[in-house]
């Protein structure tokens, strides 16, 4: 049994990046009454440090400092330190990033925070290092400078506090649109995010730049109502772009978090669960759109990847790969030139082409792999015909991955987390719409009764996060919403009732717990969390969607579903609420938007008559889930059966046409004809 010098209170927390901490000589508190009390009995401030365990920049000041015997001790006598696990405690992340942000000390991970025994911010910054580097203050320094203005400036302080609340107060109380939201502003909205849209290499902005799904998905829909080229060429330009560079695993499938040049190129290694979630689903719906297989083909091993790497063997999708591996920053994805020829088998010239590999390489003399050279300008190269090159390549990368097998794999986060669940649950439903494959309903209804059984609601309330058998913290918007959204997806599927039934449920309760009564909206967080220095309410899309924006379609969905207006009109609530300045910042405020687009725009209201297990009724059903209708509702009244107490009102009074299945499409108030045939289902939609 390994023996280590310094132990802490970190010990007995599940979070592996907390454990990854329990070792160093900084007296490290979770996050709990305890470190607060001790700070409120000795009188001193609190050091918050959060960040996570893919964060390469949290190892880096581990290392360099919480490592540091003599670092430590300053840690261990000025201040009473607490390490807070972003993932598992998102709320207290979002605030104290806000206040950081506002102090004007910029924000990201690892984040540290100075707070007084109530737990209020008065200084932070994200990365410090040990000694004075790149314009940086030194680590040492920052700890003794804070602990001398602790001690003789707390009026000081005491002031920045209340600016602090000053601030985000004028940001939490935002003023609803006047005169209401209308589709015009909508799409010009929309329309505005092709202003950052690089045209040269695909993606919004220049460097860093990252995948920027919900903005992709959001100008899909834009392109669906308008049929403007322009959306789509320049998602179909990115998705295309990302899926050739070094942002996207070319040997194991899914994408890294982000690229540090704007060609995607080369990548930050690290791999989570919520991007390679949202980033299929929007690769599954270019392909509903243009049928090109391409796109199905990066969505499925995308998923595939999750599937193979990142699922518990009960159900459930761990939460991320490190972006380090045997102490250095991509070594499990890098090739030398040498070890990849003497991989990839005896045409190592043609995958060497394909993948770009050079002598001198693309990362600090190793190679980032991505596709160089496509399959037709290598036909003409190597004077062989295109499926000889494709089976050339595909037998070079079966070698290449098994030969990477065999490395140091970079550490997982084996934490369950419900909200990143619900949408990677949503993800391969969608893949089942697409695709057809049952395998990938399977895995989301397994996955899905993972959560329930695992994270379960007590007294009706979702818990956030689990590990190793524990589940604990109570849920967030983020879970409600997220779950809620692939619950709805999961009924439009199987049309199982129970399924929307726990929609309605978790929705009542996510109103319940979050509702702003006052201003309307939902705030991020429970009331009166433990500690807590504000409660936010935001509408903004981060590296995640915005639960405002998500459980604003799930209420517009619901209310079609359940025949329900009080759902309809606080979904209008979320939107007047951040309209004003998703009109302004469309790429920030995407999810909002898109609840705007379906607010405006009505949904797709599609009833089919007849047995589900009908073949004619299997087929038209093919048709609908594999066209693209992002604002579709969709209910199956099978005849054969008794239950029929939630069939919406969009269905009730509809019937079979010459005892045939029968499909009926309503938009805009207006029915179609009763269809039975695939191609007059077609040109409806």
């Amino acid at each position: 049994m390994e023996q280590y010098k310094y132990t802490n209170k970190l010990i007995n927390e599940t979070s592996p990046y907390l454990l990854h901490h329990s070792h160093n000589p900084v007296e490290w508190y979770p996050w709990g009454d305890e470190a607060f009390q001790k700070a409120k009995d000795e009188d001193k401030p609190i050091l918050l440090s959060i960040g996570y365990s893919a964060c390469h920049w949290c190892h880096v000041m581990e290392k360099e400092s919480f490592e540091n015997e003599e670092i430590a001790a300053l840690m261990n006598r000025y201040f009473v330190s607490i390490k807070v696990d972003r993932e598992e405690m998102p709320d207290i992340d979002e605030v104290y990033q806000y206040a950081v942000q506002i102090l004007g000390r910029g924000g990201g991970w690892p984040l540290t925070v100075f707070l007084t025994p109530e737990g209020k911010p008065f200084f932070g910054g994200t990365y410090f290092p040990p000694e004075e580097r790149y314009g940086q203050q030194a680590f040492p320094n920052v700890l003794a400078a804070v602990a001398e203005a602790y001690r003789e400036r707390k009026g000081v302080l005491e002031s920045t506090i209340e600016d602090l609340k000053g601030v985000l107060n004028r940001l939490s109380e935002k003023k609803p649109a006047v005169n209401g939201f209308n589709l015009v502003d909508a799409e010009s909205a929309v329309s505005r995010l092709l202003r950052d849209y690089d045209p040269s290499h695909g993606g919004f902005g220049s460097a860093p730049k990252f995948p920027g799904a919900l903005q992709l998905s959001l100008l899909l829909r834009y392109y669906k109502r308008s049929r403007d080229s322009m959306s789509l060429e320049a998602v179909e330009k990115t998705l295309r772009s990302m899926a050739e560079g070094g942002i996207y695993d070319q040997l194991g499938g899914g994408f890294h978090r982000y690229s540090v040049d704007e060609r995607w190129l080369i990548p930050h290694f690290e791999k989570m669960l919520y991007d390679n979630a949202v980033i299929s689903m929007v690769y599954l719906e270019v392909f509903k759109i243009t049928k090109n297989p391409f796109y199905r083909r990066i969505a499925e091993e995308t998923l595939n990847y999750l599937l193979r790497d990142m699922l518990h063997p009960d159900g459930g999708f761990y939460t991320s790969e490190d972006a380090d591996s045997e102490g250095s920053e991509g070594k499990f994805y890098v090739w030398s030139k040498k070890e990849f020829t003497s991989v990839s088998g005896s045409d190592s010239d043609i995958v060497m082409r394909y993948f770009g590999v050079t002598d001198e390489g693309n990362l600090e003399g190793e190679n980032i792999l991505h596709v160089d050279r496509g399959l037709k300008a290598l036909s003409h190269e190597f004077d062989k015909p295109d499926d000889d090159i494709r089976d050339i390549i595909a037998r070079g990368k079966e070698r290449l991955f098994a030969k990477r097998g065999e490395r140091e794999r970079p550490f997982k986060d084996t934490k369950i987390i419900t909200s990143w669940n619900g949408l990677a649950i949503s993800a391969f439903i969608e893949a089942y719409r697409a695709t057809g494959k049952d395998l990938y309903l399977d895995i989301a209804r397994r996955s899905l009764g993972f959560i329930e059984y695992n994270l379960p609601q007590v007294e009706g309330r979702l818990l956030h996060v689990w590990k190793d058998g524990i589940a604990k913290i109570n849920g967030n918007l983020d879970d409600y919403a997220f779950l809620v959204s692939a619950l709805i997806d999961m009924f439009e599927v199987t049309f199982d009732d129970k399924y929307l039934r726990q929609a309605e449920k978790m929705t009542d309760t996510m109103i319940y717990i979050f509702h702003d009564k006052d201003r309307g909206g939902f705030f991020n967080a429970v009331a009166e969390p433990e500690r807590l220095f504000y409660r936010l309410k935001t509408g903004a899309d981060q590296s995640i969607p915005s639960g405002n924006g998500i459980a604003a379609m799930n209420l517009l969905k619901l209310s079609s579903y359940r025949d329900n207006s009080e759902y309809k009109v606080m979904a209008e609530e979320v939107i007047r609420l951040y309209y004003n300045e998703a009109k302004e910042a469309p790429f920030n405020y995407a999810s909002i938007l898109s609840a705007a687009l379906l607010c405006l725009g009505g949904a797709t209201e599609i009833t089919i008559v007849g047995n589900k297990e009908n073949e004619n009724a299997k087929i038209l059903l093919r048709k609908i889930r594999e066209t693209y209708i992002p604002d579709m509702v969709i209910y199956l009244a099978d005849e054969t059966s008794e239950e029929k107490e939630v069939m919406p009102q969009f269905s009730k009074g509809k019937s079979q046409k010459n005892g045939k299945v029968t499909v009926y499409v309503c938009k805009d108030f207006t029915c179609s004809e009763p269809l039975t045939e695939s191609g007059e289902i077609e040109r409806q939609l």
